[in-house]
């Protein structure tokens, strides 16, 4: 089964990976350079749209490439603002060779408003190098390895996500 994700981030694709290995054999991970088409932390809509115009963007390479896959995938990190507070999550979708949409998110945790205004205008991977000292916290497990004692990574929220996604591919009767 040949998986192309709309990145080319190594903790993206080791989630998408264990994602898929979770319900399938022989799972070829193949990540695509694409252009997400919105900013650099996005916010609220722009999560899906980042999302979608991934996927997008893959099968049009795939298409120009010649290159035929079963799944077309990417995942977007973001922030949303719900019950009046900033929230931080992975936001995933995943299309199938067919057209079959559908979509998960992680695991998501409040973001504090000075903070979650500062990542805003820069990117959250900036403010959390900056609180806990490190030069990459994206190569480090991410912030979320720190806040949580390293009981969750950006890896796992990754999988997460998309395990979430797979949720309508593998029970499409739960939804007819």
């Amino acid at each position: 089964m040949k998986v192309l994700v709309g990145t080319q981030n190594p903790g993206k694709l080791e989630g998408a990976k264990r994602a898929f290995e979770r319900y399938f054999d022989n799972v070829e991970i193949v990540g695509v350079l694409v252009d997400s088409g919105v900013s650099k932390e996005p916010l609220n809509e722009e999560i899906r749209k980042g999302v979608e115009t991934r996927v997008e963007n893959v099968k049009k390479y795939a298409k120009e490439n010649g290159i035929d896959a079963d799944y077309y995938i990417a995942s977007e990190a973001g922030f949303f603002n719900t019950f009046g507070m900033w929230m931080d999550t992975n936001f995933a979708m995943i299309e199938d060779k067919n057209g079959f949409k559908s979509y998960g998110s992680s695991d998501c945790f409040v973001m504090p408003d000075r903070l979650a205004e500062e990542a805003i205008r820069t990117e959250l991977r900036d403010v959390m190098n900056r609180i806990f000292n490190m030069k990459d916290m994206n190569k480090a497990g991410g912030g979320i390895n720190n806040l949580t004692d390293e009981a969750i990574t950006r890896i796992d929220l990754t999988e997460h996500a998309y395990i979430m996604a797979l949720i309508e591919h593998r029970k499409k009767d739960f939804w007819n």
